[in-house]
């Protein structure tokens, strides 16, 4: 979508605001969950998730990857300091797996107050419908806001070719004289929507880059037992079939913001799910403030919201920078890309996509790619690693760029490794090293963590 032949779009292609949740379970000193009330209400940065013991790290709207996990790791510290100093000390759990689970009653449906209720009544309703030992699993979002330069930038290049994606859209647009837009917030919006189905067919590359969840304990699987280690085949348990999906698969309308809107508004008024919340799928697009799908209608998209990331427990805040700057780098060239046309039976491939990126085994299981060409996990990883390499080298260096080139360089690199080294890959250092005494192991680290 983006004219990266003019230098008017391409300078501000690396503009853009980052913001990171963060969520991470508190537990006891000898892995179970913890039991006590939430330490952190009335900070706006620290809140909690669907349990009790579960907390969520927001960072502030950062300039860039490396501020935002920046935040993680303060906050990380900051909350491992408060519950290292509690009455009975608390840890903060490193792994998106769940220690040891006695049974449901240990995890508490976080408690609201007041107006506030609502929120409890909620948690409760999922607790009913999921069962509450999928909502143990942890992990972290990335949200990302295109910088308005950029976008107007992009705008004015469309509105002076007088043609561009979507120009379908209607001849009361082009007799406005905007092109195929009838104002920036039309083609900011449907931008996002575009985006928003490109990236639901590209998510699978974030899963397997950042998967680091293989080992599961017996606690979680086996009501009375705890101790034993499980590997289920599986790189990342939550992003997999066994984790956080709805009973369905859904299928959204990506020809417009009114009509995205009105896909999933459809499957709340027709009771097949409570709230938008509750649709559990990897790639949302959202307003400003409370994520609230007629709002984005009424008011515009702001940013697209990535779900799929796992907690990295060799880093202190959860999140190599790497791999932050690895995903504004896939959004970017994402975006970049032209419009795709993901039907229904795309979108049903592209979550199955999702899936099978969660395995471990990168050689056995298929991706499908966009045009329907099947390759095994670590050859599709590869092309489109490739194709990122060539595509910032083809942008950046016309311009003079180098730097910014070298940097994304490195970055496309240090994921490439991951598929061409076993041991670069976060999933196999999970199982190598913890897939023995998983718990007892995540113990160590987790005090290690806690000491300042």
């Amino acid at each position: 979508m983006f004219h990266t032949d003019l230098w008017e779009v391409v300078k501000y292609l690396g503009d853009g605001k980052v913001g990171l949740e963060k969520e991470a379970l508190r537990i006891t000193e000898d892995g179970f969950l913890a039991q006590t009330r939430d330490p952190f209400v009335g900070n706006p940065n620290i809140v909690k998730d669907f349990s009790e013991n579960q907390t969520e790290i927001n960072t502030p709207v950062c300039s860039s990857t490396e501020e935002a996990v920046g935040f993680l790791e303060e906050y990380s510290a900051l909350i491992r300091k408060t519950i290292g100093q509690m009455p009975e000390p608390e840890l903060l759990w490193p792994f998106s797996n769940p220690p040891y689970i006695r049974d449901d009653s240990e995890i508490p449906v976080a408690q609201y107050e007041g107006a506030d209720r609502v929120k409890t009544e909620y948690r409760n309703y999922l607790a009913e419908r999921y069962g509450k030992y999928m909502m143990t699993f942890s992990g972290i979002h990335f949200n990302y806001s295109f910088s308005d330069e950029l976008l107007k930038a992009e705008y004015e290049a469309v509105r002076s070719a007088g043609a561009g994606t979507g120009a379908e859209r209607g001849a009361d647009a082009a007799e406005a004289g905007a092109g195929p837009y009838s104002s920036f917030r039309d083609f900011k919006d449907y931008f996002y929507v575009s985006l928003a189905a490109k990236m639901l067919v590209y998510n699978w590359l974030i899963v397997a880059v950042t998967a680091a969840s293989p080992i599961l304990d017996i606690s979680y699987l086996e009501k009375g037992k705890k101790g034993q280690s499980v590997f289920g085949g599986l790189a990342s348990v939550r992003c997999s079939e066994l984790g956080y999906w709805n009973f369905f698969t859904p299928v959204l309308d990506y020809s417009s913001l009114e009509k995205y809107a009105e896909s999933i508004l459809g499957y709340i008024r027709y009771g097949i799910i409570r709230s938008e919340s509750e649709l559990y799928f990897p790639v949302r697009i959202k307003p400003a403030g409370k994520y609230d799908v007629a709002k984005m209608a009424r008011e515009g998209v702001s940013h697209i919201e990535l779900r799929m990331i796992d907690l990295n427990p060799y880093e202190r805040g959860g999140m190599d920078v790497r791999d932050a700057e690895f995903i504004k780098l896939l959004l970017i060239y994402v975006a970049a890309l032209p419009e795709l046309e993901v039907t229904a039976h795309e979108q049903i491939l592209a979550v199955n996509n999702t899936k099978s990126a969660a395995h471990y085994d990168i050689d056995d299981v298929k991706i499908v790619l966009a045009g329907s060409e099947t390759m095994e996990l670590r050859a599709a990883a590869l092309c489109v690693i490739g194709k990122m390499e060539a595509f910032f080298a083809e942008v950046g260096e016309p311009f003079g760029l180098s730097e910014g080139v070298r940097e994304a360089k490195a970055v496309l690199a240090y994921q490439r490794r991951k598929f061409e080294v076993p041991e670069a890959r976060y999933a196999f250092r999970v199982r190598e090293e913890y897939g023995e005494g998983f718990v007892e192991k995540g113990l160590k680290l987790a005090k290690e963590y806690s000491k300042i």
